[in-house]
């Protein structure tokens, strides 16, 4: 028996490197695209789409003996039956590689950060990759490969590398059978390419951030459903460099990363993530995490991300022992000054130290449940020092808000958040309404007992 398959409708996308082009465009990046293809009518069809997006193509050469690479998949059900590829894997001439090389180095240094996408299809050869980390180590700019050789000393001169777990275990010479050996291996590879990060993608398990000057950290996977993981890999190193590019950490653009594929591969077919769905899933999932007392470095992560996506975040610092009615409508218009209200609360340390003995009342653990029930608050930190600044310093709020009891000048951290263009707020309080004024009626009450 033959299959026969009826074709419903047709669809045009890019592919390979020229998808990470496209991913990026949707970031709103500018792109500058390098590679070889053919001078045929998919070349043309390349070529059309490329501009049609709005990727930059001088430097894309054509040449009559080689066929421009194409994939043609066959979808049933959204689910891929088939693939029939077409193409030449040949490395490109010594003629080619000058050509490319040529145009590198004339536009390398005006590029915030490279992406070299190895698909092994003869272009990103060990001149051209040479070249491209030469000029990129003179520019000072970063380079991030996707890498598809099993063979990663090609790779030395790379600032990052973005191995999925198979790939690893290709290139080095460990069976992987547990975790242990995945970090050995990380340190196998990190040690032989000096590379400064390596990103390994593991699938269900999520990810794993390997840094020769940091321990390690496992992000795991989000995704909710898998339609299609065609191009994941290449939405992740398009928002691992675009993050890297605004000054987000490798772990912070890692995490985003990650957060990223999770949305393309509930999508069909080869295709991209924009700015607005980052967002959307930043809104539903990061700031409605169950958790609400953080520690200090979770909560850099979260703020750090909060401010990339354009939030407003908000900071304001207190005991917050025996909650009452100024505490609640003060905190109800705190966070109504931005996206976001940070807490940070006092340890029974801290306030032990500030108040004297017999305080706090409650403990910090059952402050820190009590206040995180109020709807209000986004995300508490509990804090040793007797002032917040240490702790303004680590999160950089956009806005910190105190009481009106107080003058400006008189507000612990002003000159901080000051300093680095943020400000400080004022908002009226409740007259005569404080724990201090509520713990001394009680004790008043007792005694006329």
């Amino acid at each position: 028996p033959v299959p026969i398959l009826e074709t419903k409708s047709e669809n045009l996308t890019l592919g390979g490197a020229a998808n990470v082009a496209n991913n990026l465009v949707a970031l709103g990046c500018e792109v500058h695209l390098v590679g070889a293809i053919g001078q045929d009518e998919k070349g043309d069809k390349l070529v059309s789409l490329i501009e049609e997006k709005g990727i930059f193509s001088k430097g894309i050469f054509r040449f009559v003996h080689r066929p421009t690479t194409s994939k043609i998949r066959v979808v049933a059900h959204n689910q891929q039956i088939l693939r029939i590829d077409k193409e030449d894997n040949r490395p490109i001439t010594e003629e080619t590689e000058n050509r490319i090389i040529k145009y590198i180095n004339k536009a390398l240094p005006d590029m915030d950060i490279v992406i070299c996408s190895d698909y092994r299809k003869g272009i990103l050869t060990e001149k051209v990759f040479n070249a491209v980390t030469h000029r990129a180590k003179n520019s000072k700019k970063r380079v991030i490969v996707d890498p598809k050789s099993s063979d990663f000393a090609l790779y030395k001169g790379a600032t990052i590398i973005t191995p999925n777990q198979f790939e690893v275990e290709k290139a080095v010479p460990i069976k992987i059978q547990d975790k242990i050996d995945l970090d050995r291996a990380a340190e196998y590879l990190l040690n032989l390419t000096h590379a400064e990060v390596l990103l390994i993608t593991r699938g269900k398990d999520g990810m794993t951030l390997y840094s020769n000057k940091e321990k390690h950290v496992d992000i795991p996977t989000q995704a909710k459903e898998v339609f299609d993981v065609t191009g994941a890999g290449d939405t992740v190193v398009s928002v691992l460099a675009m993050a890297l590019a605004v000054g987000f950490n490798p772990a912070d653009s890692a995490w985003l990363s990650n957060m990223a594929a999770s949305i393309v591969v509930g999508k069909v077919g080869t295709a991209v993530v924009t700015l607005n769905e980052i967002n959307e899933y930043l809104q539903e999932e990061m700031f409605r995490t169950s958790q609400t007392v953080l520690k200090l470095e979770e909560l850099k992560k979260i703020v750090s991300l909060a401010k990339g996506t354009g939030k407003t975040v908000v900071f304001t610092n207190g005991c917050f022992d025996l909650i009452h009615g100024g505490h609640i409508e003060f905190l109800q218009k705190a966070r109504e000054k931005g996206d976001l209200l940070v807490v940070g609360l006092n340890s029974d340390k801290s306030v032990k130290s500030i108040k004297g003995e017999g305080r706090p009342i409650k403990s910090e653990k059952e402050r820190a449940n009590i206040i995180s029930a109020l709807r209000y608050i986004d995300y508490i930190t509990i804090f040793d020092e007797t002032t917040p600044e240490e702790l303004i310093r680590e999160v950089r709020p956009d806005i910190l808000v105190k009481g009106d009891d107080y003058a400006i000048d008189e507000v612990v951290g002003r000159e901080i958040v000051e300093g680095y263009g943020a400000k400080v707020e004022l908002i009226p309080i409740v007259e005569g309404l404080s724990t201090t004024n509520i713990v001394a009626k009680i004790l008043e009450s007792h005694k006329q007992d």
